[in-house]
This record gives structure tokens, C-alpha cells and sequence, in this order.
């Protein structure tokens, strides 16, 4: 009996360590695997864009032979049919970038930076190609094996050839862009009336492929799962947004049964589009703020820095006394904000990694706005720190509708550990409950207000910065225009990460990339900036959600989701179960590569000529780059009230000037005649058609109010004289950004009218960075990209070097 017992346990070990020994096989099989495809990734993106091809349409053509023999097999006609479809797209695609390749070095700001829209749209086109040539390769060197995962493999080559079939229509759009805008132009310059057709054409192009298998592969590889998960979590929100609406209200069943989006990547894709292209911007807005909910701001902030201030204020609505930079004995009136609602109060987030000397001051004290639990700090007080030369005020994004400093808290708890100053974030109304200008007054109140008490602040406000990211970045200039206008101080530097500085509805080779953003998608875009100019936006949502808030709908049936999960799981387990022959295979993408960054501060030369005047609605980009300083007024207008900024009275906005002669009918008649007079549709070539949404039509508003085009919501269109009174900006923006032409045009300006800019780009992140600083190596050295330029803006020393280990 021993005997027995003995040899069958011995059985039993042997069993075990032979399947020890399998697992550690494949485990070891799968890490040669990955890094061989990282290899030939990397050696794939160091040939030229015609080597590439050449070498993609022969792997092509050879599987396409292969599965062509392989009888008349519905699996085998179909492998047949991709490889030929890639074949042509791969041969079409080429030239178009080769053309685009050719000319993307006139639109770089200098030879140090070469970033701008087209180079980006060339770079995602090689990723597709890229992933497509290596699996080429992987199918022609298995396809015979017994252990080749044919639907896998036939799936995942489906998904990639519709991608490369929209990136070849981007491509060809490209070129139209190229045709109509004048040399170095990055925006779309046509007439109003053939923008709104090239937008309208453009947002009828399928996306779904690129939400689905093909989900973010022109970002870093660390990225990837994080956009899975933002898609996931989108589609599933947006399945209880619908619930809400129908008043049934968001259960953990319904939760859970959401799982097949995450085993089903074609479903997502599809479910992803539909949501961009119909839910209005109360739904953008409600999912963009779920990180505001106490549980999840709580478990971010767990994670951050630990800091001794992080303090709510609310500053009263009430006007002070600014001195004039020109005339300290002299002052100006700071009026409290105005627009649209009347006076209130403007709420601010003091941080300061030390406990310095003001910030406990009674004054202080009675403007803080109590946040329960999270404002009481039960450590020893500590002991004062004085207080800091420098300051830094920041305004966060959220494309002006969303977000709080709150969203914003865990990365700036960082900046203010490693920059050791105070940071006041404001926390501006939003829209589109308060349109523009509302949020300018706000920011402009509480930089002005901060400039004033910077001692309450812990600061002696010696050295101030302006930072902010995404709209942040465009409230950050147009406060400084605006303290400009005043007379009064403005900063001594901005740091802007990604920022808009066009908020007109129109064309560039970068938005163009919007087509395939998971986080910026056009019709996403254009929804927030209608709402911020003051447009109308739908809400079928009955009186009873109106009153109670999105956000408040998801606090409420938080508890329904406790209630019901046991439930929920059960139900999500049978749909896990019944699908679990769809899931999906994460793809990888190359390395990100070095990032670019320019510091030259020389001037661009630009041509000079007399202004006259004319309306804002016919002001062109064209008009602002090849004039110099307005000879009208060196005097910005100071009044920004609501009655002469709101958009009732567009009329009354004009602070630009137009040409006296017509440099834009003139490069207009040097294109031809089929140029001029096409419309989108005639920029593919016969034979060649783009895969077409099936959603149905987009509710995707064009703002064309001249509201829209005024410098303090377009700074990107203020004329010479305003953009001399900006302090030395610094940019940081993403090579594969939507808004990079934003970006790389407004450093142009500045540039070209000899202001000390700098601009930095980094690779292969998306829109939005500093949010994801904590996900991966790429996204801090990112964000420690912004903090050098606060830290260059401040003057402060640099950080002692890490030691080595």
C-alpha cells in the first residue's frame, strides 16, 4: 500500500514538473517571439518608404498565389482576396507619401524640429505598412503549419488592410490640402462653404477599424492596453448614457453584460464609432468627468506625491485695483467675471509640497471651500517653509466642457514636489453651461487675483508661469493677451502642453489623424468647441436628468451597482462564456523614438505690407502670416465684457485688420481651374473608394459663427501687435496629436515675428499626456519635458542628476 502510495505520488511529481517544464518552454517561446517581432519592427521602420513596399506587395503577392491554390475554400478565397487588397493599397499609398515625404520640410518650424501634420500622417501610414509587412511575414512563413490560427490571422489582416484603405483616402486629402493652401499654410484656406464640404466628406469615412483590432497601433506599445480600456469603459458608458435617458437607469447587470465588448473587437469598433458620431456633448462631458467621482480621485491620489497643501478656494466675486506695468502709481479695475451668469465666485486649488509662510494665514483661511474628509490633514504641523521666489498658475483641459484641477491633482502634486513652488490651479466654469467668454474672465480674475496675494499663496511673485495642457493651453495665451490689453503684468513665460490655438471648424494635415484618434475624434472636437462658442447642443435627456447632472446619475446608481454584482458577474461569466471564441490579439508597434525638441530663438523673415480694414468673417490665415504690426492701433482693445464678446454681437469683435490688396484671390487663381471648382470627392483617384461609415448621418456641428474667430478663442488668429505682447512661450506637443498644427503654426508665428519660442515634440503619445504620466517610461520623460520648460521659465537651478545604480 506505501509502495503504491509512493509511486503514484512520484507519478504525480513527475507529472507536475513535466508540465513546469512546458509552461517554462512556452513562456520562454513567447518572450523570443516578442522580441524577434520587436526586431523586425525596428528593422522594418529603418527602410525607406519604397523599400517597404516593394518588399510588402512581394509577401503579398506570394501568399495571395499560395491561398489561391488552395482550392475553392470560403477561408482561402477570403486570405486570397486581403493580400490582394493589400497589394493595391500598398501600391496606391506609396506615391501619395512619397509626394507628401517631399515636401513636409516647408512646414516645419526649422531644421531642428521637423514636426508638422504631414510628416505625421506619413509616419502612421509606415506603422500600418509596418505591422502589415511583418504579418506578411509571420503568415508565409506558418501558413502550413498545423498550429496556424487561420480566423485570428484572417481577422486581424481584414482589420489592418481597412485601416491602410482610410490612410490612403487621408493621404489623397493631404494632397488636396497641399493644392489649396499657400506655402507653409498647415490650415485648410479655401472659402468657408468648401470647408464645411471638405468637413462634411471627411467625417462620412468609416472608423470603426481603427476603435477595433487596430485600436492606437501608432502609439508606444505601453499605451495600447490603456486605450483598450478607455474603449471598453466608452462603449459600456455609453450603453447606461442610453439607459439614463430611457430612465432605466445603470445596474451592475447591465455593467457586466458590457464584456463583450471586451472579446469582441470588431463589435467595440463599431459600438465606438457610433457613439463619436451621435451622443452629444452632455455625454463627452459626463465620461470625461467619471474621474471626478470621490472613489476613483481618491485611488489616483493615492498614488501621487504627498503634499502638505492642497487647499479648495473660492475667491469672492468682487473688483480690485491692478498697477500698470507701464505706470505702477497708476491702476486699472480687475472686475469680477460677468458673462452670461453675472458675478460669482471663481474656485481655485492652492498646492505646495511645503507649508510656507502665508498659506495658513487667517485671510487665506476664510476663502477655503471645504471638500469633506480630504481637506483635513491630521499630521503634525509642520514647520513654516518662507516662501517661494516663483509661482506657478495653472489652467487645466478638458476641451473647455469637462475636468476640474481635481482631475488634474495627482500630476501636480508631482510638478510642486520637484519644482519646490506653489501652484494655483483654476477651476473655470464650463461649458456648455457657460460658454466663452465666461471661462476667460474667470482664469483672467484668478491670474490677476493670484498676482495681487501671491504672499497669501506662499510666494513673493517674483518669477510667475503660466502652464496649462489642451484648452488649458489656450486659456494660458488668451489670459496673457488679455493682461496685455489691461496693462497690467503678464507672466514671465508659458508652458503649453498640446495646446488649441484654432477653434475655427477646418482642415489640417494633423486633424486629419482625428479620424483614427481614440481621444480626440473630430466630431468629438467640434461638438465641444460649438458648445464653447455658445452654439446649441441637443439634450434629450427629460427634466428630471437635467436637474439631477449626469455625474449625478452615476453617484445615484453606484449603489445599484453594489447591489446588483453578484448578479452582474453571473451574467457577464454566461456572456464571457458564450463569446469566448472572439477575443482579440494585442498587436505591437515599434519603440517610440527620440524626442525632438528645438530651442532656436531666431527669427523667421517675414514680408511686411500695409493693412487696411475690413470685417472679421473674411479673415484668412493667409491674411494674418504675410502681414506685419497693425498700423490701426499698438493699443489692444481693452473691454471684454460679455456684451462685446458674447455671440449676439459678433459684429463688435474685431480686433484684427484685413489686406488692402488680395493675396488670397491671387494664389487662388494660380490653381487650376479643377482645383478650384472640385469639391472633397475629387481628390481620389478613378477606381479608388474609401470604406464609408454605416452609422448613419453625424451629428457633428460646424461652428461658423465669427465668434470663433476672434483672438481671445482663436489666439492662433491675433494680429502682429497682440502676439508681441506674449512673454517667451514654450510648447510641448505630440508628434500624432490632432492639434499638432495648432501647435507648430502658432510657434511659426511667434517665430516669424522674432518672440523668443520654443517648440518640443514628442513621439508616438497621444493627446492628453500628463493625465497618463504615472502609465509608462515614455509619458514621464514627457512630462518631465514640461516641467524643464517651468523650470527654464522660473529660472530655478536643475535637479541634481540621479545616481546611478
Amino acid at each position: 500500500m506505501e509502495s503504491g502510495w509512493g509511486s503514484g505520488a512520484a507519478r504525480a511529481d513527475g507529472a507536475l514538473a513535466s508540465k513546469r517544464a512546458k509552461e517554462g518552454s512556452k513562456s520562454r517561446s513567447r518572450r523570443r517571439w516578442r522580441k524577434s517581432k520587436t526586431k523586425a519592427l525596428r528593422l522594418t521602420h529603418s527602410m525607406d518608404l519604397r523599400t517597404m513596399t516593394q518588399s510588402l506587395v512581394t509577401l503579398a503577392e506570394d501568399n495571395m498565389a499560395f491561398f489561391s491554390s488552395q482550392g475553392p475554400g470560403e477561408t482561402a478565397r477570403r486570405l486570397s482576396g486581403v493580400f490582394a487588397g493589400i497589394r493595391e493599397q500598398a501600391l496606391g499609398l506609396e506615391p501619395a507619401l512619397g509626394r507628401l515625404l517631399s515636401v513636409a520640410h516647408l512646414f516645419d518650424l526649422d531644421a531642428e524640429t521637423p514636426a508638422n501634420g504631414y510628416r505625421s500622417l506619413v509616419h502612421t501610414a509606415r506603422c500600418c505598412l509596418a505591422h502589415l509587412l511583418h504579418k506578411s511575414r509571420y503568415v508565409s512563413s506558418n501558413r502550413r503549419s498545423i498550429f496556424f490560427r487561420t480566423s485570428h490571422n484572417l481577422a486581424e489582416l481584414e482589420a489592418y488592410l481597412a485601416a491602410l484603405t482610410q490612410l490612403r483616402a487621408l493621404a489623397y486629402y493631404a494632397q488636396r490640402l497641399l493644392a489649396t493652401n499657400r506655402p507653409g499654410g498647415l490650415f485648410f484656406e479655401g472659402d468657408e462653404g468648401l470647408i464645411a464640404e471638405f468637413l462634411r466628406e471627411y467625417v462620412t469615412l468609416h472608423k470603426g477599424c481603427f476603435y477595433g483590432r487596430c485600436l492606437g497601433f501608432q502609439f508606444t506599445p505601453a499605451i495600447r492596453p490603456f486605450l483598450q480600456t478607455i474603449s471598453i469603459g466608452l462603449v459600456s458608458f455609453g450603453e447606461h448614457y442610453k439607459r439614463n435617458e430611457t430612465g432605466l437607469g445603470v445596474t451592475a447587470s447591465s455593467l457586466f453584460t458590457s464584456g463583450r465588448f471586451a472579446i469582441d473587437p470588431e463589435l467595440r469598433g463599431a459600438e465606438f464609432e457610433r457613439i463619436i458620431q451621435n451622443l452629444d456633448v452632455h455625454f463627452w462631458k459626463a465620461f470625461w468627468n467619471i474621474t471626478e467621482i470621490e472613489v476613483l480621485s481618491s485611488l489616483a491620489n493615492m498614488t501621487s506625491a504627498t503634499v502638505r497643501v492642497s487647499r479648495l478656494l473660492s475667491l469672492p466675486p468682487e473688483a480690485f485695483e491692478m498697477p500698470l506695468t507701464t505706470d505702477p502709481k497708476l491702476t486699472v479695475t480687475i472686475s469680477p467675471p460677468l458673462a452670461h451668469s453675472g458675478p460669482g465666485p471663481v474656485l481655485v486649488r492652492l498646492i505646495s509640497y511645503d507649508l510656507r509662510e502665508g498659506q495658513d494665514s487667517e485671510e487665506l483661511s476664510s476663502l477655503v471651500k471645504s471638500e469633506g474628509p480630504r481637506s483635513l490633514d491630521l499630521r503634525p504641523r509642520p514647520q513654516q517653509a518662507p516662501r517661494s521666489q516663483s509661482l506657478v498658475v495653472h489652467i487645466h483641459g478638458g476641451g473647455f466642457v469637462a475636468q476640474t484641477s481635481r482631475s488634474h491633482e495627482p500630476y501636480l502634486k508631482s510638478w510642486a514636489q520637484e519644482l519646490g513652488v506653489p501652484i494655483l490651479s483654476i477651476d473655470y466654469s464650463l461649458a456648455p453651461e457657460a460658454p466663452f467668454p465666461r471661462a476667460l474672465e474667470e482664469c483672467f480674475y484668478a491670474y490677476c487675483w493670484a498676482v495681487k496675494h501671491c504672499a497669501l499663496l506662499g510666494s513673493t511673485g517674483e518669477r510667475i508661469c503660466l502652464a496649462g495642457d489642451s484648452a488649458g493651453g489656450n486659456l494660458c495665451f488668451t489670459v496673457s493677451l488679455r493682461a496685455a490689453a489691461y496693462g497690467v503684468r503678464v507672466p514671465d513665460g508659458i508652458m503649453a502642453a498640446y495646446p488649441a490655438t484654432m477653434l475655427q471648424s477646418t482642415a489640417s494635415p494633423s486633424r486629419l489623424l482625428s479620424l483614427m484618434d481614440p481621444l480626440l475624434p473630430l466630431s468629438v472636437l467640434t461638438k465641444c468647441v460649438s458648445a464653447y462658442a455658445g452654439g446649441e447642443t441637443e439634450d434629450h435627456s427629460d427634466s428630471d436628468q437635467k436637474a439631477l447632472g449626469m455625474m449625478g446619475l452615476v453617484r445615484r446608481d453606484t449603489a445599484l451597482l453594489f447591489r446588483d454584482l453578484r448578479v452582474g458577474a453571473s451574467s457577464w461569466l454566461h456572456s464571457f462564456l458564450d463569446l469566448s471564441g472572439h477575443k482579440s490579439h494585442a498587436n505591437s508597434v515599434p519603440t517610440a523614438e527620440p524626442m525632438r525638441r528645438s530651442v532656436s530663438e531666431a527669427a523667421l523673415a517675414q514680408p511686411e505690407g500695409p493693412l487696411g480694414t475690413d470685417s472679421l468673417k473674411s479673415l484668412t490665415l493667409r491674411d494674418l502670416s504675410l502681414k506685419g504690426s497693425s498700423d490701426t492701433s499698438d493699443t489692444p482693445e481693452l473691454s471684454l465684457s460679455a456684451e462685446t464678446l458674447g455671440p449676439s454681437t459678433p459684429s463688435e469683435v474685431n480686433f484684427l485688420v484685413g489686406p488692402e490688396d488680395a493675396p488670397e484671390a491671387k494664389a487662388r487663381d494660380e490653381l487650376s481651374t479643377k482645383d478650384r471648382g472640385c469639391g472633397a470627392r475629387a481628390a481620389f483617384p478613378e477606381g479608388f473608394h474609401p470604406r464609408r461609415s454605416s452609422q448613419g448621418a453625424t451629428r457633428m456641428p460646424l461652428c461658423s459663427s465669427p465668434i470663433v474667430k476672434n483672438p481671445f478663442m482663436s489666439p492662433l488668429l491675433a494680429s502682429d501687435s497682440m502676439l508681441q505682447s506674449l512673454p517667451p512661450v514654450h510648447i510641448v506637443a505630440c508628434a500624432l496629436d490632432p492639434m499638432l498644427d495648432d501647435s507648430v503654426m502658432f510657434a511659426r508665428r511667434l517665430r516669424g515675428l522674432g518672440k523668443p519660442v520654443s517648440l518640443r515634440v514628442v513621439e508616438d503619445l497621444p493627446h492628453g499626456f500628463l493625465s497618463l504620466a504615472a502609465l509608462c517610461r515614455e509619458t514621464r520623460q514627457a512630462t518631465a519635458q514640461c516641467v524643464e520648460c517651468i523650470r527654464l521659465i522660473l529660472a530655478l537651478p536643475a535637479p541634481p542628476a540621479a545616481p546611478r545604480v
